[in-house]
């Protein structure tokens, strides 16, 4: 089994409702090909580096993936004619970082103690 992480950037214009309704499509796509949705995050609205489609914002949902190479090919043909979805991206990872939340609030990453110490002495 691969290891992989997946983000999905869709219009800045989709409801919460939508954005839901995306997620589960594309958890269902992944379990109905033997594969299995380890954890899904939820990054929210974002701003994007450069204007896609005439939008500057993207809510950004991020899966973390455990399943063959063809369950990539079938989400990837089925965002490739999503209307809702501007990018996708498919990462091959060797493990995955699931204690990282790396769009929390500030106050969370700090209580988490994820941030390092880097003052040299």
């Amino acid at each position: 089994m691969n290891l992989y992480e997946h983000t999905i950037v869709a219009r800045q214009d989709t409801s919460p409702a939508q954005i839901q309704q995306l997620t589960e499509k594309y958890s269902k796509i992944v379990e109905k090909n033997d594969g299995e949705v380890v954890q899904t995050e939820a990054w929210g609205l974002l701003n994007l580096a450069y204007d896609i489609k005439k939008n500057r914002k993207g809510t950004y949902i991020h899966f973390k993936i455990k399943g063959a190479g063809k369950i990539i090919d079938e989400l990837e043909k089925n965002e490739a004619i999503d209307k809702n979805l501007l990018r996708y991206m498919t990462v091959r990872v060797k493990k995955f970082d699931l204690e990282a939340k790396y769009f929390s609030k500030k106050d969370e990453y700090e209580k988490k103690d994820y941030k390092k110490d880097y003052n040299r002495d």
